[in-house]
């Protein structure tokens, strides 16, 4: 991984692939043909249903082609409440890596593909997650070489996993402008890590080849334009093996069955078109440091190796005395110096805006290191003049120590706020970057805030006087994080002091406790997924084709497992617990007490049962059912189907190669619900 985007050696790649498989009679016997006419279409990775064999991870190294391999388990039944099915899958995984993770093709592995959201919301949401969690856990033991992940889809939008290497997604919409719209949204989804579209295709049955063609041409497009780290085309052929027997009703391949090109082939080849850098105006990227002789020098090499030629680099040196402009002056005599008196970050700011000559604005810290393609990604931002300031994320290196762990993991990082999936509410000044003319109709940085908080000022004065501003999720820094829980803390008491600041600028953006009064959802880096607390919108009846927590959230970066240990997590937590209230307290001598939870009522458990596979199994047709009888649908967010009076049902179906089976969950009576089940003609 690097960052948003994957690399392979020293060399960022996208990845472009194809599912391939399974197939009805099995693998083929030479695996020559397809690959080279993979290679021919551009591909340069495969995703599997299942593990793969050595002879096939041979014929991909021939073909320079990277596996990624699929683990094939009982995801599809209540593996919750039958452990040996989440047995056999552990097993399964630690055998199959055993014997393939050790060759060169092998790239990474899907522990699961869209466990159904039906049996999702049976088995528990934040079980489900912590089960894939285990296996990804597993898999890194075993191969920590490997990248892993789950291939979720919008019905379980909530069951991302905390620990996957990168976010993935099966995403099937026929709209190019819906799917650069979801596309906005996954990225928030993934947080820090890169997202993958891991299944993307169209029926060319029920669609026609040319409309095929059509779709998976501007997919692509879309997945490289809008900053993925890879698409995957489903699928290679029409010929497909599903649930024990062949899928013969629909056409996804971009061979048919008889192994002939279709036309999607071809505009696959051609697909996606290589943006070259976008041309503009000179960006002037301003870094303003005190005493940063430790850390300067890295933020400059990061700059000299931007791609972007039509940039400036100006270090405003605050009143340093440890020889950082000497530094500067010797080992980097291509940056614009100025060397002040000490008077502030907002102050250094706007003096370099000042000296600046480019038109647009873009600033960072001596403590970060933008990636190399930092400007050319955020720049096309400006060019439709919607929007006059922007950021990308702030993503913090690997950490060297626990306690560099526990701080990336802890709550009060600099962090962007969105209002929804374009609009920003607020940017970090580690990676704010903002056209020259808004800059100067709000009056720049007020030279008030010496440390902290003039980049919260600076963005509420810029949405004040009706500027919008944006984001781009690949153009990002890294950001060194501090090295010390004590700097860690006396930074968030420079927060703090910070609030008292903006409190009495702007005392209609905080709460009468104090607390900022954020309209948008602050993004902490982790992704954003299921917890015990998480509300979640299932839709009417839990049918919703899309469903996602609806309540707001900080998602935060989870602990680097190389230092996760009972004393890191303890101190994680002692963090946690300080980090709000010592802010708190800095800001307006406010302590914070302990949350006092609202405590659900204690209801009698409910009763599950199965009905064997010979019965009737139309979950819509039972729930219909009900409904005509006096029943009504639950809230988009309760955890059962439908309900009437103090009774509640759940319905989900398993689905395997044997058949299929009801379960249903009641809630209140089960004798007199067994009755209008038996009504129901199901029992």
């Amino acid at each position: 991984m690097d960052g948003k985007f994957f690399r392979s050696g020293s060399q960022r790649v996208w990845m472009k692939a194809v599912t391939y498989g399974p197939f009805p009679g099995g693998w083929p016997a030479d695996f020559a043909p397809d690959f080279s006419k993979m290679v021919a279409a551009g591909f340069n990775a495969i995703r599997l249903y299942e593990m793969p064999d050595r002879k096939l991870l041979d014929a991909a190294t021939d073909h320079g082609l990277k596996v990624f391999g699929g683990l094939k388990w009982g995801q599809n039944v209540d593996f919750i409440s039958a452990p040996c099915v989440y047995s056999a899958a552990r097993v399964s995984l630690q055998n199959s890596l055993g014997q393939v993770a050790a060759h060169p093709a092998m790239a990474g592995v899907y522990v699961g593909n869209e466990i159904p959201s039906d049996l999702v919301r049976w088995m528990g949401p934040v079980k489900v997650r912590q089960a894939i969690e285990e296996l990804i856990v597993l898999g890194k033991e075993v191969s920590p070489h490997l990248m892993f992940a789950y291939a979720n889809y919008p019905s379980t939008e909530y069951l991302e996993p905390g620990n996957a290497d990168f976010t993935a997604f099966n995403v099937y919409l026929e709209g190019e402008a819906a799917f650069q719209s979801y596309l906005r949204r996954l990225h928030h989804i993934a947080g820090d890590r890169p997202l993958v579209i891991s299944e993307f295709g169209l029926d060319s049955r029920r669609n026609g080849t040319h409309a095929q063609a059509e779709t998976l041409a501007w997919g692509l497009q879309a997945a490289s334009d809008f900053e993925t780290a890879g698409m995957t085309v489903y699928a290679w052929s029409d010929r497909w093996w599903n649930a024990g027997a062949e899928v013969l009703d629909w056409d996804f391949g971009l061979l048919d069955r008889e192994g002939d090109e279709k036309t999607a082939f071809t505009s696959v080849g051609n697909s996606p078109l290589l943006r070259p850098v976008a041309a503009g105006p000179l960006v002037s990227v301003i870094v303003c440091t005190r005493n940063g002789v430790a850390r300067i020098g890295r933020c400059l090499d990061a700059l000299r190796r931007m791609v972007d030629p039509q940039i400036e680099v100006i270090v405003v040196d605050d009143g340093s005395v440890d020889g950082t402009g000497e530094l500067v002056i010797v080992k980097f005599p291509w940056v614009r110096l100025l060397q002040l008196k000490a008077a502030g970050l907002s102050a250094a700011r706007n003096a370099g805006a000042a000296m600046a000559g480019g038109e647009i604005f873009a600033f960072t810290d001596d403590d970060c290191e933008p990636d190399q393609e930092w400007i050319s990604r955020i720049r096309p931002l400006f060019m439709d003049s919607i929007h006059q300031a922007a950021c990308g994320p702030n993503l913090p290196p690997a950490p060297r120590t626990w306690q560099e762990a526990v701080v990336c993991a802890a709550p009060g990082a600099p962090s962007h706020v969105m209002l929804d999936d374009v609009e920003a509410e607020h940017l970090p000044g580690c990676n704010l970057v903002v056209t020259k003319s808004a800059f100067e109709a709000v009056g720049g940085f007020d030279p008030e805030f010496r440390t902290a908080g003039d980049d919260v000022d600076f963005c509420w004065r810029l949405r004040d006087a009706g500027f919008r501003l944006g984001f781009m999720p690949g153009a990002f820094v890294w950001h060194w994080r501090r090295p010390s829980l004590a700097a860690f803390l006396r930074q968030q008491r420079g927060y703090g002091k910070a609030e008292r600041l903006l409190m009495a600028k702007h005392p209609e953006r905080f709460s009468r406790s104090g607390e900022t009064q954020w309209r948008g959802f602050i993004y902490g880096g982790g992704p954003v997924t299921v917890t015990e607390d998480s509300i979640i919108y299932h839709g009417h009846m839990g049918n919703a084709g899309y469903q996602a927590i609806s309540n707001r959230m900080l998602p935060l970066r989870a602990l680097d497992p190389r230092f996760s240990n009972l004393f890191s997590q303890t101190a994680l937590r002692l963090i946690q617990f300080l980090q709000p209230r010592l802010r708190a307290w800095t800001r307006n001598h406010r302590i914070l007490l302990w949350n006092t939870e609202f405590k659900p009522q204690i209801e009698s458990p409910p009763e599950d049962f199965r009905l064997p596979s010979d019965h009737a199994l139309d979950r819509e047709g039972i729930l219909t059912h009900l409904i005509e009888n006096g029943w009504r649908p639950a809230s988009p967010h309760a955890g059962w189907d439908v309900g009437k009076g103090a009774d509640k049902i759940l319905i989900a179906i398993e689905k395997g190669d044997k058949g299929s089976t009801l379960l249903l969950r009641i809630w209140g009576n089960p004798p007199e619900l067994q009755r209008v089940i038996l009504r129901a003609g199901l029992l």
